[in-house]
């Protein structure tokens, strides 16, 4: 009789008991919820918040009848760098674009550009791009030539440079642009203007510093090709971008400095979770070729370090005749207008061809915000990580751009 009353009636007897304990859970939830206090957010959250909800980013970026604040756009290093610029992407209904600024920077350094684009000419099967800049920048650094130089050999020059280009060519599929450019560059270079260092050319001789001592304009004829299919090239989401560009730099007069450049730049933006998670792959290589008994000066050869490639080493940490770098990054959305970013670099200068490999390469690893207007990274702040200690990066463009076709490295 027992066993029967445990088989029949126990089993309610224990649903109904938790059917009990779950409607008490539920009132004392319901109690609760009436005396909760709204969450205050923290002070940074606040801050962002008000700079989105004030859209902030929009009035300063877009500014008004094509007059608007020009903020970055100075080479790395340089400081924080402001002024006028004015920009006008829809003369001739879209089909002509012009584009002028001057900034400073709290570094003393200047720049001054013009601009003119012709980007759909032909129903855009041409185009056409004329540019003019000028800088003076007073301390860019140069720890000696290679791989080997000691972060304790900082000094600093001063190069003041004007640089006038065209470049041209054909679009014959979509994506797909070919074309040549030309251009001539005028170089000056004094004592750096940072007296916390020594002046490069006080520390390095001529054999280490090369081109110090001759100073040469220079012609550039060089040719390239690029496809490029990514959604929105100012903040990239999917998509990629690859670019082959050859030069060919003679010195005026000449001085022993002609050479010529090959660049390959590849970008790959691979997305996922509906395009709110992206991983960014960037490899770069370029390499020199000096003409017989020539040499590449030093002002213009490939550099690593800064902003844009080992975003853990100081701005030209590594100067030499060749480079490779390799970059990755993992970036999410926090919010609209706001991601994140993990990033991973490596990368190296060598003088020899024949070291072309993935050896003994520099590394460093941080983190880093994009803020975005519009679909374009408006501003980003990275943080590098390496063995030579960290560098905070502040800087109002996206981390791997468009490779622009100039004939001054200082961009």
């Amino acid at each position: 009789m027992w066993l029967l009353f445990v088989t029949l009636y126990l089993p309610q007897i224990a649903a109904a008991q938790q059917d009990s304990r779950a409607a008490e859970i539920e009132a004392a939830r319901e109690e609760k919820s009436q005396h909760l206090q709204p969450e205050k957010p923290s002070k940074t959250e606040r801050a962002l918040l008000t700079f989105k909800e004030k859209r902030v980013l929009e009035r300063i970026s877009y500014g008004i009848g094509g007059l608007r604040v020009k903020l970055g756009g100075m080479v790395q290093g340089g400081g924080f760098g402001i002024g006028p610029e004015y920009f006008r992407p829809d003369l001739a209904k879209g089909n002509l674009v012009f584009r002028t600024a001057a900034q400073a920077s709290i570094c003393r350094y200047q720049r001054y550009d013009m601009e003119f684009g012709a980007p759909h000419f032909a129903r855009n099967k041409l185009f056409l791009n004329l540019f003019a800049v000028h800088h003076d920048y007073t301390g860019i650094n140069y720890y000696g030539p290679g791989a080997d130089s000691k972060r304790s050999s900082r000094t600093d020059f001063r190069i003041i440079d004007t640089s006038i280009d065209g470049t041209s060519g054909v679009q014959p599929v979509k994506h797909m642009k070919m074309g040549v450019s030309g251009g001539y560059l005028l170089v000056t270079l004094g004592p750096g203007q940072d007296t916390r260092f020594a002046s490069t050319d006080q520390v390095f001789a001529p054999q280490q510093a090369i081109g110090i001592d001759t100073r040469p304009d220079f012609v550039r004829l060089g040719t390239f090709a690029e496809y490029d299919y990514r959604d929105k090239p100012g903040g990239p989401r999917t998509g990629g971008d690859y670019l082959i560009q050859f030069d060919r730099y003679l010195a005026r007069p000449h001085t022993g400095n002609d050479f010529r450049r090959l660049k390959v730049d590849l970008q790959q933006y691979i997305p996922f979770f509906n395009q709110r998670r992206v991983l960014v792959l960037h490899a770069q290589s370029v390499l020199t070729y000096p003409d017989d008994r020539s040499v590449v000066p030093f002002y213009l050869q490939p550099v690593l370090g800064g902003s844009e490639d080992l975003r853990g080493f100081r701005s030209f940490r590594f100067y030499d005749n060749n480079l490779i770098l390799v970059n990755g990054e993992y970036r999410w959305e926090v919010f609209s207008g706001l991601d994140m970013a993990l990033f991973a670099d490596s990368g190296k200068v060598f003088h020899r061809h024949a070291d072309w490999n993935l050896r003994d390469m520099e590394a460093d690893f941080g983190f880093g915000f994009r803020f975005n207007v519009r679909s374009n990274v408006f501003m980003r702040i990275d943080t590098g990580f390496s063995h030579e200690g960290f560098q905070v990066w502040f800087k109002f463009n996206n981390v791997f751009g468009d490779e622009r076709i100039r004939s001054s490295r200082f961009q």
